[in-house]
């Protein structure tokens, strides 16, 4: 796993400044509902994307007596407030104002000007998705975009993306309702088009939220990562059985329970010594590993293991 992804954070933030500031204008100038809260999620986004940057340094906070495993989580926390973010201020309000505007019918002025704003931010988007995606790759490069959504441990990177994915399906819904309302005159799509904006926020909000909640309650290191150390251990020659192996994502970092069964040792400090380099070890070809805790054991016959 990458220390950290905050170059995918950048390109959002700057793509996403870019276009909150035309879709204001363009809003302003038209009248478009649409388009006001396409502008209110462009917005919206900029702040989370701060949010997400301010995590990311909290999080590399150094432990401490209160903190013994360090701060690493902490972006979870923050990755969570983004995600109800997403949820309310830009999925609801959305909402809220399509059905504004479906109840008082206001027409739209220049929606040529609209929709050249609305491609504009298509390739601005489309520009911080391509930066997400570039990241997603550097530590996934053969998994679906869904599998790695359901499987990743990087928070941040997961919002920004999902964040960069609403974004263009909701510029593809505003740009559509742009279009129809100036095709028949009837605002009614306009209004539509906002409310359509706020329900897809919501929706990847909530997918966003669900993944990050799975974090915070503790989730094991990614599943080929857990798998790596398993075979690490189990070719280890100072161990004959693995009896429990636990993982736990710790922000960047991954913290190893092992209880195994040993060889046979002349002493206790020749077992001490062997538990050193296999930790020193695993923690050499697993980077991530910041925490291994290892108690030699010996498999029972009946009940659960101790670990």
């Amino acid at each position: 796993m990458k220390e950290e992804s905050p170059k995918a954070i950048f390109y959002a933030l700057a793509a996403n400044f870019g276009i909150a500031v035309c879709k204001f204008g363009a809003a302003a100038f038209t009248g478009s509902g649409a388009m006001f809260a396409e502008a209110i999620h462009s917005t919206a986004d900029c702040g989370n994307q701060l949010l997400l940057l301010l995590g990311l340094k909290r999080a590399r906070a150094p432990a401490n007596a209160l903190h013994p495993l360090g701060s690493g989580r902490e972006i979870y926390f923050y990755a969570l407030i983004v995600a109800l973010l997403l949820f309310f201020v830009g999925g609801a309000f959305s909402v809220y104002e399509g059905a504004h505007r479906l109840m008082h019918h206001e027409p739209l002025s220049n929606p040529i000007v609209a929709l050249v704003i609305l491609g504009i931010s298509v390739v601005l988007e489309a520009f911080s998705l391509a930066g997400a995606i570039r990241e997603i790759r550097k530590g996934a490069p053969n998994k679906t975009l869904w599998r790695w959504f359901r499987e990743t441990r990087e928070s941040e990177l997961l919002v920004v993306a999902g964040e960069d994915v609403a974004a263009l399906l909701g510029l593809a819904i505003a740009f559509a309702a742009v279009l129809m309302t100036m095709l028949t005159g009837n605002t009614a799509y306009d209004a539509a088009g906002s409310i359509g904006v706020g329900v897809l926020l919501m929706i990847i909000a909530f997918l966003v939220a669900r993944e990050v909640k799975s974090m915070i309650v503790g989730e094991s290191a990614s599943p080929e990562v857990r798998k790596a150390i398993d075979a690490h251990l189990r070719a280890r020659p100072e161990i004959t059985r693995i009896i429990s192996l636990i993982t736990l994502q710790w922000g960047k970092h991954v913290v190893v329970a092992v209880q195994a069964e040993m060889i046979d040792y002349a002493s206790g400090r020749a077992m001490i010594d062997a538990i050193n380099i296999i930790e020193d070890d695993l923690q050499r070809v697993f980077p991530q590993v910041r925490w291994v805790f290892f108690e030699p054991d010996i498999a029972r016959d009946r009940g659960e293991p101790a670990l």
